[in-house]
């Protein structure tokens, strides 16, 4: 595959918002994610939101300009290369607001 995939969260992080309301959009994230997408780069939304929740979060992303090839999902070309489809995003870049670096766990 000669593309990244970027597998990013709602909550926090593409939106300011306090589960399960609506907020203010992260525009630099946002205008970064559309930028990579352009490049050929593939977007997972990757998210704990489910049924209206969820559809609430794909609206307000594709009022944004923001569409996902996946949503809490592998990309078809991931499960037909590695024959199932585990529950693990596989992606080259998580983005989420409750990523912690190595250097913090270090003594």
């Amino acid at each position: 595959m000669n593309y990244k995939i970027i597998a990013v969260d709602f909550d926090g992080t593409l939106c300011y918002s306090n589960w399960p309301a609506l907020g203010e959009p992260n525009r630099p994230l946002i205008d970064y994610l559309i930028k990579e997408q352009a490049a050929g780069n593939k977007l997972i939304l990757w998210t704990c939101r489910a049924g209206q929740a969820l559809n609430d979060a794909l609206q307000w992303c594709n009022e944004q300009g923001l569409t996902f090839d996946a949503i809490n999902d592998n990309l078809p070309e991931i499960v037909e290369l590695y024959g199932n489809n585990s529950r693990k995003i596989t992606c080259d870049i998580y983005i989420d607001d409750r990523n912690v670096s190595l250097e913090a766990f270090a003594i």
